[in-house]
Formats: structure tokens, C-alpha cells, sequence
């Protein structure tokens, strides 16, 4: 129960708007509005449900908690490399393999299904539910740093520094990827929107940037490493860093495919490259065809914690299988 009294710069203000400011940044405007509608707040003692309800000074305000609701998926014992752990945010080292969010085909087994059984008590409940705030996803088959947020004012922290994508804030992610070839530059960028496919509406596809659907998406990358280079400056492969200035699904392995360098095991936008894959010596062949996911890891994660804005930077190293791959380019790839 929180229990205040309007000052004399509330008077005539609408309650929620009072309330938001008076509660932040526990509360967000938009939460407040909820519990309104369900009548956990009264105004001299009557419930009041109208958001816009207008204050006058002095006026009593008593606002009910609820406690979280349990989240809809149950948690579920599942082994997770963790990085870092507070009462605000868990950073873990995610496997390939695993699925963040349940969905469709995989309501069990996630990453959300684990931290709800790893934190327990510890989550005070996103918008009213006992459940980690996602605040940005990496695909099933990529592995690599996440942070998760384990209450409401974390989550909004942490939403507002992904949805600035480090122009203005301390955010900073990088990428390692395998690709196909090497590209013309040692550093460059890929400015172009991404769409739905209309082949196929589970891809994503560089489309025209006056398509209704256009999401502007940013990728700098620069290379790492070269694997069989020639005289006229191709290369059989290179271990390219990619940066983000935006975060779009399935971003970096859509941009790469469209400048020609799809990534090693991309079976959804690098399939064309398998007929390249049947021409690799042995036993670097055989590595590659039995890679069983595209070649990408999320190495660095960097962000202001949003419990007192210190900035915090965490990494990891390449899993095992992206290891052997590069392993088997820098042997047997020359």
C-alpha cells in the first residue's frame, strides 16, 4: 500500500499524471492507468477508476499493490552461464540453441522458462506479471551475452537504451561472424532496410525503403581475420566484428547476405554457398557441412545499469563449436 497527499502542484492535475511523476521511476504512467482501471487506488477514501480524474490539494491517495501475477510459463530447471546477477538485471552467456521467449513450436525449454525458475521470488513483476523483462532477443542458433530485466523500472531502463541503440547512451554490442568470401573494405557499412519477405514470411528481406513495412537498419562491420587469400584480393572466408546501430531481426545475417558474404551455416539466407561448402578440402569440408548453425556470437554487451546509470561491459568468448570452425579455416583454409 502507498499512501501520499496531493500538494499544492497537484491540484487540478489528472491523477494518473500526478501519480507517474510522484512514483517514478517504480511505476510507469502506463501501469498506473492499470491499476486505476481495477480500482486499486481511492481518493479520500472512494475508488476512483477514471485515469484523468482531477486532484485537488490535500487530497488523501491510497494505492493498492497487487501482488505479481504468477507468469503464465512455469519455470523449468534449465543450466544458464551467468555473467552477472543483481536485484535489477541478469546477464547471461547464451547457448546456441536455445530459444528466448515461448511460441509457437516452443512453449517449453526457453530462456524465460529458466529465469523464472532461476530468480523465483526475485522478480517484483513486469507490468504486473512475475515474469524476466526480454529487452532484446538473439536468435535460437546464435549464441552469446543477453541482459534481462528482473523488474518494471529496470525494464524501462534497459528498453530506452536498446531503443537508442547507443546514439546518445553508454549501449555498445558486438558481434563475431564467419562469413563466405571477404568484402571489398576492411570496414564498412550496410544502410538498408529490412522487411518481411515476401517469399517467405518467417524471413526478413532487404526491401524497398518506401515499403510500408521498411525498418531502417544499420550494420558496421570490420574484418578480423582473412581464410585463403589471393592475389586478387578474395578470400575463401573471413571472421568478420559486426556493430549494431540498430536491431533488427535477423540483421546481420540478412545485411551480409545482401553485399554477397553470407554467414557459414546460414542455411536460411546462405544456402546458395552449400555447392561451396562440397568443394572445401578434408577435413575442413567435413567441419563446415556438419556446423549445425550459423556462425554468429554476440561477444560484448555494454550498458548503463539502471539502478545508478554505471556503465557495465561484459563478454564471451566464442562457444566451443565456433572455436573449432575458426580453428579449422586457420589449419586447413589457407
Amino acid at each position: 500500500m502507498k499512501e501520499l497527499i496531493a500538494d499544492a502542484d497537484a491540484a487540478g492535475k489528472r491523477l494518473d499524471q500526478w501519480l507517474a511523476i510522484q512514483l517514478a521511476p517504480d511505476l510507469s504512467r502506463s501501469r498506473i492507468q492499470s491499476l486505476i482501471a481495477e480500482g486499486q487506488v481511492t481518493v479520500d477514501g472512494r475508488p476512483v477508476h477514471e485515469p484523468k480524474h482531477k486532484l485537488r490539494e490535500g487530497a488523501l491517495i491510497l494505492l493498492q499493490m497487487p501482488e505479481p501475477e504468477p507468469a503464465e510459463p512455469e519455470g523449468e530447471s534449465i543450466p544458464l552461464d551467468i555473467l552477472y546477477e543483481d536485484n535489477d538485471v541478469i546477464v547471461i552467456n547464451k547457448p546456441a540453441g536455445l530459444v528466448v521467449h515461448p511460441g509457437n513450436g516452443n512453449w517449453t525449454g526457453t530462456l524465460v522458462n529458466a529465469l523464472i525458475h532461476h530468480c523465483g521470488d526475485t522478480l517484483s513483476g513486469i507490468g504486473g506479471v512475475r515474469r524476466p523483462g526480454i529487452v532484446h532477443r538473439l536468435d535460437k542458433e546464435t549464441s552469446g551475452v543477453m541482459v534481462v530485466a528482473k523488474n518494471d523500472r529496470a525494464h524501462r531502463h534497459l528498453s530506452a537504451q536498446f531503443a537508442d541503440h547507443g546514439r546518445t547512451g553508454d549501449l555498445e554490442r558486438a558481434y563475431m561472424a564467419l562469413v563466405w568470401g571477404t568484402t571489398d573494405r576492411a570496414t564498412g557499412t550496410v544502410d538498408a532496410p529490412l522487411g518481411r519477405s515476401h517469399r517467405d514470411r518467417t524471413r526478413q528481406a532487404v526491401v524497398n525503403p518506401n515499403r510500408e513495412d521498411a525498418r531502417h537498419a544499420v550494420t558496421h562491420y570490420s574484418v578480423v581475420e582473412k581464410f585463403g587469400q589471393r592475389e586478387d584480393a578474395t578470400a575463401l572466408a573471413s571472421l568478420i566484428e559486426c556493430r549494431l546501430e540498430t536491431g533488427r531481426t535477423h540483421q546481420i545475417r540478412v545485411h551480409m547476405a545482401h553485399i554477397g558474404h553470407p554467414l557459414i551455416g546460414d542455411m536460411e539466407y546462405g544456402s546458395a554457398f552449400k555447392t561451396k561448402a562440397n568443394k572445401l578440402v578434408e577435413p575442413l569440408k567435413q567441419v563446415v557441412t556438419a556446423f549445425p548453425r550459423q556462425a554468429l556470437h554476440a561477444r560484448l554487451l555494454s550498458f548503463a545499469h539502471p539502478a545508478n546509470d554505471v556503465v557495465m561491459r561484459f563478454e564471451a568468448p566464442l562457444p566451443e563449436d565456433m572455436a573449432q570452425l575458426l580453428a579449422a579455416f586457420r589449419v586447413y583454409g589457407q
